[in-house]
């Protein structure tokens, strides 16, 4: 590959109308592998997603994809350049089965096999098949969401949030698949807990009040003596 970077963003500026939230964050993800974004509530970590998958316009800097500035792309097209995104909130259609959900989300994909290898991933899913969605548990839900998020065949794989809710001992199940997931493709994953994103990280950025605080590998911001002012409430 002519370049290790899948994701690159310089300077980016972004907000909520003239509310801006983002100032001069720069970040790369690689190729494969995983990318931690932390920070307290309201650093703008959920912010930087919505940027990236272009539900948020960039204010300034930009915003790439494979060396391709997409920073003026609408979400379906950057879809469609490999972005899969699976929000904190709203991440499936309750009113659905488990098996309506999964066939949505394989609507643009041509490959047969695809739905089967989303259940090898989260066999609990294909308990549930016929199962409405709105009645998984939350962590079921959490799975669901991500299996479909893959569906659409990404080659980076936003996740905000995914063990918000979700009981303890699901937490370490999503969190294996996770892992697995980054030896494939590029995930970013947002994530309060702290132990969870930095096993699946390889590296990490904190963010504090919109902008990078600090960044370097998994080990070395688990170590930074730093982190725990950066993670405070």
């Amino acid at each position: 590959m002519p370049d290790d970077k899948f994701l690159d963003i310089q300077s980016l500026d972004a907000g909520y109308g003239r509310s801006q939230v983002l100032f001069g964050v720069t970040l790369s993800v690689p190729w494969r592998g995983g990318v931690a974004i932390l920070g307290r509530n309201g650093a703008g970590k959920t912010t930087l997603m919505k940027a990236i998958v272009g539900e948020l316009p960039v204010l300034g800097g930009a915003v790439s994809l494979d060396g391709r500035d997409v920073g003026k792309l609408p979400t379906e097209q950057r879809i469609r350049r490999g972005v899969g995104y699976v929000p904190q909130e709203h991440s499936v259609f309750a009113k659905l089965s488990v098996r309506d959900n999964l066939a949505v989300g394989a609507l643009t994909n041509r490959d047969s096999g695809a739905v089967n290898r989303v259940l090898e991933i989260f066999p609990k899913l294909g308990q549930r098949l016929d199962q409405f969605a709105g009645t998984l548990s939350g962590g079921e839900r959490k799975m669901l969401a991500i299996g479909r998020a893959m569906l659409s065949d990404p080659k980076i794989l936003l996740l905000d949030e995914p063990t918000e809710g979700v009981w303890i001992g699901v937490i370490e199940e999503i969190t294996e698949r996770l892992i697995l997931l980054a030896k494939d493709i590029a995930v970013v994953i947002v994530e309060q807990h702290l132990d969870l994103a930095l096993r699946v990280a390889s590296r990490a950025y904190v963010l504090d009040r919109g902008r990078v605080a600090l960044t370097g590998s998994a080990g070395e911001i688990r170590d930074d003596p730093r982190l725990l002012q950066y993670l405070a409430p």
